[in-house]
């Protein structure tokens, strides 16, 4: 028997014990930490996906049941409020719209989930089918429709605090960047005028944080960004990671709230445009946090705001907002 082979079993996981590199010092790290299974033989292997954390399949000595562990990317604590995502993704378990919560270290973040077996993630490919999205709206109901979150943080708050980060870490953004946040301060006005239907949101509907299987509900994963917030914020954060044409959106709205009007259209309109807003700042922020990323978060985050600013200019944008 080679030192190979004490350290990695017949699948291809690794033990405890045989960790080569500092990702799999940092996973060994987080499963000796956890107190039910100390003194238990230990395996792990990386599961793909995920933009800023490592993620791994953990099995356990004596249990039938495999686990998700989820370890938290460098700089991510600057945009994620860890206890409120525990609580979200604990909710969901409880709720049967997301795997039952296991184990979390509110010190660090990690997490561990249950393995949804037979699942996979979702890609951009398959919400090309509309039972997908329809499905999505299905999960936000029930979603919606429990007791609010301890923490609201409206996009407003998002959009602001993304403002004061980028400011403060001298983030480059695009020249048209004024003009952008005057609309936004606008739709930020007409809608706080109208007043904010509030409901416990998900906030991030990435593909890969929905997972599906053959004869299963869908379930929906990663809550890092989970607040109370408008509920018609969450159906535009959909539509417009989606592309999905007007026609779609207006399918979507009637699914969403059981009846459509323009009323209800502009108001996802709107927050489709602040949705890119948010993320486009974020993504400029997130390339000025570490130097490490295998994405370039800056590009992208411009890209989102040019979006924004493209249906800011619509001509049906100022009939929105009075629509509010």
């Amino acid at each position: 028997m080679t030192g190979t082979d004490t350290v990695r079993d017949t699948t291809g996981n690794r033990l405890v014990g045989g960790a080569r590199n500092e990702a799999e010092r940092s996973v060994e790290a987080a499963l000796t930490a956890i107190e039910p299974w100390r003194g238990k033989r230990l395996e792990y292997a990386p599961v793909l996906g995920g933009l800023q954390n490592s993620n791994w399949r953990i099995t356990v000595e004596g249990t039938d049941t495999r686990y998700f562990l989820k370890i938290p990317g460098a700089g991510s604590e600057t945009f994620i409020d860890r206890a409120l995502a525990n609580e979200a993704a604990r909710r969901a378990g409880e709720l049967g719209i997301g795997p039952e919560l296991v184990h979390f270290d509110a010190g660090t973040g990690v997490e561990v989930i249950e393995f949804l077996e037979g699942y996979r993630a979702c890609t951009n490919g398959d919400f090309k089918d509309v039972a997908i999205p329809r499905q999505i709206i299905d999960i936000y109901r029930v979603l919606h429709s429990g007791e609010l979150l301890t923490v609201t943080k409206t996009m407003f708050d998002m959009v602001d605090e993304h403002l004061a980060q980028a400011k403060d870490l001298g983030v480059r953004l695009p020249e048209d960047a004024e003009l952008i946040l005057g609309e936004y301060q606008v739709a930020k006005e007409a809608l706080l005028a109208s007043g904010l239907d509030l409901v416990a949101c998900h906030n991030d509907p990435m593909p890969g944080n929905f997972l599906v299987a053959p004869g299963e509900p869908m379930k929906l994963v990663d809550y890092e960004f989970a607040s109370n917030n408008e509920r018609a914020y969450e159906l535009a954060l959909l539509t417009t990671e989606m592309f999905y044409t007007e026609e779609r959106i207006n399918e979507l709205v009637e699914a969403f709230y059981g009846r459509t009007d323009f009323g209800l259209v502009a108001r996802v309109q709107v927050c489709g445009a602040l949705a890119d807003v948010k993320w486009g700042l974020w993504a400029c922020v997130n390339q000025q946090l570490s130097s490490s990323w295998d994405f370039d978060y800056h590009k992208y985050g411009c890209w989102k705001l040019m979006r924004a600013r493209l249906k800011m200019t619509d001509p049906r944008w100022p009939f929105w907002l009075k629509a509010l």
